[in-house]
Parts: C-alpha cells; sequence; structure tokens
C-alpha cells in the first residue's frame, strides 16, 4: 500500500492571517510540518496543497512539492482530495496533516499510515493523546477564557470514535472516575475511496455546529479508529492565533526540536 501524505495549507485564514508562512523559532510554519511529515515512517510521498502562490513559493524555496488547488476548497479534506487528483495519485492511504501542526513529532503522524496499512478493514484513522495534568490545566484555563482552538475526543473499549468536541468531554460529573481527557491530535488517515465518499457528502449538523469536519464521517455512520499515541515527553500544542507562536517557541526552546 502507498501513502501520499498532504497538507493543506490556506493563507486567508481568519484567525491568523498567512499562518503556514508564520515564523516559528527561525523557520516557517509549513516547512517545520513539512520535514516532521517527510521524517514519518510508513509516508511515501508528501505534498502542500495550497490556493497561494506565496505559500507555494516557499515550499520550493525550502526544497518541498506543492501542488494547486482551487480557491473554492472549503476544508482541508476537500483539498487533500484535489490534491490527490491533481497528482493523478494512485496512492492507497491519504493521510492528511494539518498545517499548524508543528509540535506534532514524526512517530505520531507515522502513527496513522501504520495502522491502516496492518488492518484494510480500517477506512479512517486518527490520533489521539492523554493529556498530562499540566497540560490539561492549561487546556481547561484556555477554553475557560473562550479559546476555540483544540479538540478532545471520546471513543469505545475497541478504539471507535464516538465523539469529538471543542468542549472539554467527558465533563467530569465525579471526578473520583478517574476518567482521562484526550487531545485529539489533527491529521487523519483515509482509503481513497472513504475520502471521496466523505467530500461527496453534505456537511452534517453536527459538523456545523462544532466546525469540526470529521463529524461529517461520524453522522454518515463511517467510522473513525482512533490510534492512541505517546508523545515520549514532548508537549502537544497547535498554532491557532498568533498569540500561540510564543508558547510554541517557548516548548522548542525547552525540548529541542522534533527534527534536526
Amino acid at each position: 500500500m502507498s501513502v501520499l501524505a498532504v497538507i493543506p495549507a490556506r493563507y486567508g485564514s481568519t484567525r491568523f492571517p498567512g499562518k503556514p508562512l508564520a515564523e516559528i523559532a527561525g523557520q516557517k510554519m509549513i516547512e517545520r510540518v513539512w520535514r516532521h511529515t517527510a521524517a514519518a515512517d510508513g509516508v511515501d510521498q508528501v505534498v502542500v496543497a495550497t490556493d497561494d502562490d506565496r505559500i507555494a513559493n516557499a515550499v520550493t524555496a525550502f526544497g518541498g512539492d506543492a501542488v494547486m488547488t482551487p480557491a473554492s476548497c472549503r476544508n482541508g479534506s476537500e483539498r487533500a482530495l484535489a490534491a490527490y487528483d491533481a497528482l493523478d495519485s494512485d496512492a492507497d492511504i491519504i493521510v492528511n496533516v494539518q498545517g499548524d501542526a508543528v509540535l506534532t513529532p514524526p512517530w505520531v503522524i507515522g502513527a496513522v499510515p501504520t495502522l491502516m496499512r496492518s488492518d484494510s478493514s480500517i477506512r479512517m484513522a486518527t490520533p489521539a493523546v492523554k493529556m498530562p495534568p499540566d497540560t490539561e490545566t492549561k487546556f481547561r484555563a484556555a477554553k475557560a477564557a473562550g479559546e476555540v482552538g483544540g479538540t478532545t475526543v471520546v471513543f469505545d473499549r475497541q478504539m471507535n470514535a464516538l465523539y469529538f468536541s471543542k468542549t472539554v468531554i467527558p465533563f467530569q460529573r465525579n471526578a473520583e472516575a478517574g476518567t482521562p481527557t484526550w487531545q485529539h491530535i489533527g491529521l487523519y488517515g483515509y482509503r481513497a475511496d472513504t475520502l471521496r465518499e466523505i467530500v461527496s457528502l453534505e456537511p452534517s449538523p453536527l459538523e456545523k455546529a462544532e466546525s469540526l469536519e470529521q463529524l461529517r464521517a461520524l453522522e454518515n455512520g463511517i467510522g473513525i479508529k482512533i490510534v492512541e499515541v505517546d508523545y515520549s515527553g514532548r508537549s502537544a500544542w497547535s498554532v491557532d492565533a498568533p498569540s500561540d507562536v510564543a508558547e510554541v517557541e517557548a516548548i522548542i526552546a525547552r525540548e529541542g526540536e522534533l527534527v534536526p
């Protein structure tokens, strides 16, 4: 099975225009994500999918591959499929890596195609990490302050996703239950035909309510396998707004680079 990793990168972010080209500790965000993805096990090809020449030129400048996709793409899934079609790819698995995942380790990215290669029944997969106490405290504080970045997930005992939310789930009414909080990591693996099916469907009610495109799959009976991952002591954080840059740079300064 061949694996194509697509990094959708849009210039016109509402909360952070030009985000893929933002400097993170001396390196553009899109370059960091590309290098982490290229270093992941099980990935055969990496391409940045964009609708902006500035991003495409930046990718070419650091030695990456970019493909132009329509500005009409409404989300990362549509842009990943557009890139797959533009390349006339015959990859069996498409891995969609969010362009702001600057702290996602290569071994986390690689865990998704590795699992899907081992089990052909999995139509879609995505990773989640158990939040350590300090991360959960900061995450809950950010949510209480009104920030929308970051997603949590709950799943059954067979690791099938039950729900994803921008709120912290499950609600901890009984703290003594010891239920962990799982942070969803924003990357997805799809069988090519599954991605095409999802894109063909209309946006679903829960998807529109939460602005989470993966809920379209669940609402239409397409199962999502959760891949439990371990950051091996590394911190998980994404860049959703300009204020996140300083937080990410502090983490890099403290923990070092993921890829030399």
